[in-house]
């Protein structure tokens, strides 16, 4: 079982996208949100280190570390020195009337945003389907 979770958060990577204009530290973050809605991390799995993201993504080691700092705050990571970065236990679930606000204020923003950039709804479901798809151990409720 460790092995499995192991290998699930050693496959987890960071990508950049400098052409949307979406600040890095804001990437990372929303990476880390994304993984852990498909699944591919959860709670107990290992982040890659602040210098090891920084190497891979040719970028500031004080982005990482501003990331990692704010996901920290928002109870999504635990930090425990001398081992790294993990992803914290999740907390108690939000009761169903407030989660689907939240859920609906989400899918609200990135209709925006989508929609600021160009895409029609129906392109923004359609690529939300394929990650769906591509998402190793994905929940399929989408």
């Amino acid at each position: 079982m460790a092995d499995v979770a192991k290998s699930r958060a050693q496959a987890f990577q960071f990508r950049l996208d400098l052409s949307t204009g979406i600040p890095v530290y804001r990437q990372l973050i929303d990476q880390v949100h994304a993984a852990l809605s498909a699944g591919m991390l959860n709670p107990g799995d290992r982040l890659p280190t602040v210098r090891q993201v920084a190497v891979d993504l040719a970028i500031n080691p004080n982005t990482v570390v501003r990331a990692y700092k704010e996901l920290e705050i928002r109870g999504i990571l635990t930090t425990q020195q001398g081992t790294g970065t993990f992803i914290a236990e999740r907390p108690a679930p939000a009761e169903d009337g407030e989660r689907m606000r939240k859920l609906y204020a989400l899918a609200a923003e990135v209709a925006a945003r989508a929609g600021a950039a160009g895409y029609t709804l129906q392109e923004l479901i359609e690529r939300l389907s394929e990650l769906r798809d591509e998402s190793p151990g994905a929940r399929k409720s989408l």
